[in-house]
């Protein structure tokens, strides 16, 4: 699975658990830190753990392990690190407090096809 395909996979089980504001970032020509940023928000600290749980899961199955998970905690961000996808959940608070948006408004913004489909 490609990195784009990992992300792509992630945002789809994310918006089937009804993760708000989902968004791909490709952030490969601006950082070496991964090739792309996934960014979701839940409704509650309860429904980030909950979207993160079922990520986790789902992607375990399909033979992906992060290599890094951050923030179970604190429920309000929790970041799932898989090499060159790192996965980014947070309640409403917590993205705005944190503002990847704003910082990464540089990246490449990944269209998201089954979004526009739900609608």
């Amino acid at each position: 699975m490609t990195s784009l395909e990992l992300a792509q996979k992630a945002a789809a089980i994310l918006d089937n658990k009804k993760a708000d504001e989902l968004k791909v970032l490709g952030i490969r020509e601006l950082s070496v830190l991964a090739d792309y940023f996934v960014l979701a928000t839940g409704t509650s600290s309860t429904h980030v753990k909950a979207l993160a749980d079922e990520l986790e899961f789902q992607l375990k199955e399909t033979g992906n392990m992060p290599d890094h998970v951050e923030g179970y905690r604190s429920n309000s961000w929790i970041l799932l690190d898989y090499g060159h996808v790192v996965i980014h959940v947070f309640t409403a608070e917590a993205r705005r407090f944190y503002d990847l948006d704003r910082l990464w408004q540089d990246a490449e913004n990944i269209e998201l096809n089954f979004l526009s489909e739900a609608e």
